[in-house]
């Protein structure tokens, strides 16, 4: 009908309002084993006291119970030995305190929640154990759905932990695939339809395969909620409620977060099942203490001017790379046109940009051609943890608001990594 009267038709609607919650009969379920862990002799053989020092130095404390004993070694957790390989070829020495921890209690088939810093090693403290928890299921058969979901806020982390997760489950012939949005569909249906057995999505894209049958979570049974206040402080917890009525309840569970706040832990408490929470460090989101931060404060009208002169004299040094974080798309923008109109490589990523324009300029700041990167939080938890594994290269992370000279920074350089790393509003 080509009719003017009425409402014009909703674009978009409601996400996943044409998903059905699943009744679930679990004495009709097939089974599925989920514990694989067994204490290693070196951990067993440790005193209480050893542990509790242990775990004091990792600022690592517990809650809940029957939580297994922390691991000081890669070694302790007996991950088979093509896991093993990669993590040497790593050049990866021991585990973080994130991983210590989050290792035994992922083996065991527990589900858990995973309080720490961002740049503290979660994403290997999931994706190791998914990987031998997929190698003692059934394979895929036509038309299952995955294995492992890895829900994330973003399409960067979403990428990020797809890289990590090919490089270490190749050597299990584990396919691997990546779903979000601003991309073209049809190889990520591909993916899917072939079979995969880890899938790392954003929540809407998932939603919209699932809501048109592109997939299926039957045969989900480890399910992995990454960067979850991030993903409710992005409203997408309506979505997640929704995907994980679609997995069975008897799956295993793990939340990661960097905060835990009311939602996050309401969150827990609804999809958890006899969970050990395993906090290192502080409840609050704060910087990683292994960088060196540098705060100046300044005026409102004096941060252009203080920025350019600090831009020159980073620019006079060679091979730096610099991100500077913005609060919106507009400010990201017009910022990125005045520093090229003075002449510097500046580049800019936000939520406005195509995904092929953000890949482009993701490899264009890596390659060091732009060496200058402006960005939206669209590339702030995910992308900066990515790009710090990849340089070992960023020396300050600011607060909002300010930001670090640079004579301060050369008085450091005996005892911080190379180029300085803006946070800037």
């Amino acid at each position: 009908m080509n009719s003017r009267s009425g409402p014009p038709p909703m674009k978009f609607g409601n996400p996943g309002d044409r998903l059905r919650k699943k009744k679930w009969n679990l004495d009709e379920l097939p089974k599925f084993e989920k514990n694989f862990y067994a204490e290693h002799p070196e951990v067993q053989h440790m005193s209480q006291h050893e542990m509790e020092e242990f775990c004091r130095k990792k600022e690592i404390t517990i809650r809940g119970t029957g939580c297994p004993k922390a691991i000081p070694a890669f070694h302790q957790a007996q991950f088979p030995q093509h896991v093993m390989d990669v993590l040497i070829q790593q050049n990866f020495k021991e585990p973080t305190a994130i991983q210590s921890q989050g290792f035994p209690v992922a083996l065991s088939g527990r589900d858990m929640v995973g309080i720490a810093q961002t740049g503290s090693g979660k994403t290997l403290a999931y994706l190791l154990p998914s990987i031998v928890h997929i190698n003692h299921q059934p394979y895929l058969e036509r038309g299952d759905g995955p294995i492992c979901l890895v829900l994330a806020p973003t399409r960067e982390l979403a990428q990020q932990v797809q890289q990590v997760a090919y490089e270490y489950g190749r050597s299990s012939r584990i396919k691997t695939t990546c779903v979000y949005g601003g991309a073209p569909k049809g190889p990520q249906i591909r993916d899917l339809e072939r079979g995969v057995e880890i899938c790392i999505a954003t929540p809407g894209r998932l939603i919209d395969f699932l809501e048109s049958g592109k997939t299926n979570l039957r045969r989900c049974t480890y399910l992995v909620l990454d960067e979850a206040d991030r993903m409710l402080d992005m409203g997408f917890e309506p979505q997640i409620r929704k995907i994980v009525e679609q997995i069975r309840p008897d799956r295993q569970t793990l939340m990661w977060s960097a905060t835990w706040p009311k939602d996050v832990r309401q969150l827990a408490e609804d999809f958890l099942r006899d969970h050990v929470q395993i906090n290192v460090g502080a409840l609050e989101l704060s910087a990683n203490h292994n960088i060196l931060q540098i705060v100046d404060v300044c005026m409102e009208n004096e941060k252009d001017q203080k920025l350019f002169q600090l831009m020159e004299e980073i620019m006079a040094e060679k091979e730096n790379k610099t991100i500077v974080f913005v609060e919106t798309k507009k400010r990201c923008d017009d910022l990125t046109r005045r520093m090229r109109r003075q002449g510097w490589p500046a580049m800019c990523i936000h939520g406005d940009k195509s995904q092929p324009e953000r890949d482009w300029v993701l490899v264009e700041f890596r390659s060091g051609k732009a060496p200058i990167l402006v960005a939206t939080d669209v590339a702030s938890r995910g992308l900066v943890c990515f790009l710090f594994s990849l340089f070992l290269h960023l020396k300050s992370f600011l607060q909002p608001g300010l930001f670090g000279t640079l004579p301060e920074r050369r008085a450091e350089r005996g005892r911080c990594y190379g180029s300085p790393f803006l946070r800037l509003l």
